[in-house]
C-alpha cells in the first residue's frame, strides 16, 4: 500500500523505537491519526517534557528529575550496599521487588567486545571513584545472566576485590539469557536474596 509522504515519515520514526516493527508502527500511526487531537498532543507534550526535565543522576547515573535521583536523595537507603546494574530499567525492576534498600550504580551497558564496547565506554571509572570515596561494604553485581553480563560481572569483581569490598552476584533465579526488566518480582526478589560472593 502506498502511503502519503507524511505517513511514511511517521512510520519510519516509529520503527526506530525499540521493539517496534512495521506492523506495530502501523497500528500506532493509525491510532495517532484517528484519535482525538488531544490524545497525540498529550503524548507529544509528555515526551517533550520528559526530555527537558530528566537527566542522569550525577551520583549513580540513573534517571533523575531533581539534582539527584530519588534513591540517592533518600537518606533512609542503606549506603553500605551498592547494586551495579547495566541500565536504568534494571534498577527499576529490582526496586519493584521491594527486597533491596541500598543504592545503585548504572553502567549504561555491558562489556561486549564484539560490539566494540569495553569498560572505557561504561561508567566503570565512575564506579571505582565512588567506591574509593564512600563507606560501601558490599557491591552487588546485577547484570543479566548472559555472556556479556557474566563478562562484565567478572571484570568488575576483579577490579573491586583489591579494595577489600565484598562483591556478590545475584543468584541465578533468572533464566540464562534473560533480561532483568522482564523478570517477575518474585523471581527477581529471590535472586536478590540468594546472591553469592564472586
Amino acid at each position: 500500500m502506498r502511503y502519503p509522504a507524511s505517513i511514511l515519515a511517521l512510520l519510519d520514526e516509529l520503527e526506530r523505537l525499540p521493539g517496534i516493527g512495521p506492523k506495530s508502527a502501523q497500528r500506532i500511526a493509525y491510532w495517532l491519526l484517528t484519535s482525538e487531537q488531544a490524545d497525540p498532543q498529550r503524548l507529544s507534550d509528555a515526551i517533550v517534557h520528559a526530555k527537558e526535565t530528566i537527566h542522569f543522576c550525577p551520583q549513580c547515573f540513573d534517571f533523575a528529575e531533581g539534582e539527584l535521583c530519588e534513591v540517592c536523595a533518600n537518606p533512609r537507603r542503606d549506603s553500605t550496599q551498592l547494586c551495579v546494574v547495566a541500565e536504568p530499567r534494571d534498577a527499576t525492576a529490582i526496586e519493584r521487588t521491594g527486597e533491596y534498600h541500598g543504592l545503585y550504580h548504572v553502567l549504561h551497558g555491558v562489556i561486549s567486545p564484539l560490539d566494540g564496547i569495553g569498560p572505557q565506554q561504561l561508567k566503570v571509572a565512575e564506579l571505582m571513584s565512588r567506591l574509593g570515596d564512600t563507606s560501601i561494604s558490599e557491591v552487588i553485581i546485577a547484570t543479566n545472566p548472559n555472556v556479556e553480563g557474566e563478562t562484565t560481572a567478572t571484570y568488575l569483581a576483579r577490579m573491586i576485590k583489591p579494595l577489600q569490598i565484598k562483591v556478590t552476584r545475584i543468584a541465578s533465579g533468572l533464566p540464562v539469557g534473560g533480561d532483568l526488566e522482564f523478570a517477575d518480582e518474585v523471581t527477581l526478589g529471590r535472586a536478590m536474596e540468594a546472591r553469592r560472593e564472586l
